[in-house]
């Protein structure tokens, strides 16, 4: 790709991020894209063939602007089961503040905009993944609880770990977010883990 494509590529994607972030619940247009990156439709979707690939390749930039994969290379890194679940806690938990933003105007509009909505379980299949990689570990290593099979803990983590869940810890409840990570990890641990 030319430099030019990809600075047009980036500028698409920033804006789309700036829209979903000031406007959300609103479903952003293609066209209110093309406006606030002051280009023609036409060249969005030169782009992005379809609003949900837009949407997708917006959520996929934000984790590559906050550098997931280094935050995650911990986990990724691990030994033993426990640091990989402790260190996945960690990474994901700090990163919702940083795409809560998004993921507020996703959730809004996912249940009446097809798009959003594709967008929306694409990330959350990825940190699905996360979470069935550290329950994976667990299970490897032998502290796995045997009450659970590896896909209950993971539907349970995976659960746990919702932003909705953070947005009402942090938000409603007024826990700061060393808190809450602290909590998730030591929740975890007690549900997840062989009681010794």
């Amino acid at each position: 790709m030319s430099r030019k494509n990809t600075e047009t590529r980036q500028r698409i994607l920033e804006s789309t991020w700036r829209l979903l972030e000031t406007e959300p619940g609103r479903a952003v247009r293609m066209s209110d894209i093309a406006r606030e990156s002051g280009i023609s439709r036409q060249a969005v979707y030169l782009h992005f063939p379809s609003r949900a690939d837009l949407l997708i390749a917006t959520t996929r930039y934000l984790d590559e602007v906050k550098d997931i994969d280094a935050r995650l290379a911990a986990s990724r890194s691990a030994d033993r089961g426990l640091d990989r679940l402790d260190a996945f806690i960690e990474a994901w938990g700090n990163h919702i503040p940083e795409i809560h933003g998004v993921a507020k105007a996703l959730m809004a509009m996912k249940d009446t905009d097809e798009a959003a909505d594709l967008a929306w379980k694409d990330r959350m299949r990825a940190v699905r993944q996360g979470c069935a990689a550290a329950v994976q570990a667990l299970s490897r290593d032998g502290r796995l609880t045997p009450e659970l099979t590896p896909d209950q803990a993971t539907d349970l983590l995976w659960t746990m770990l919702a932003v909705r869940n953070w947005e009402q810890l942090t938000g409603d409840c007024g826990w700061s977010q060393t808190q809450y990570v602290e909590a998730m990890k030591t929740m975890a641990r007690r549900l997840l883990l062989v009681a010794t």
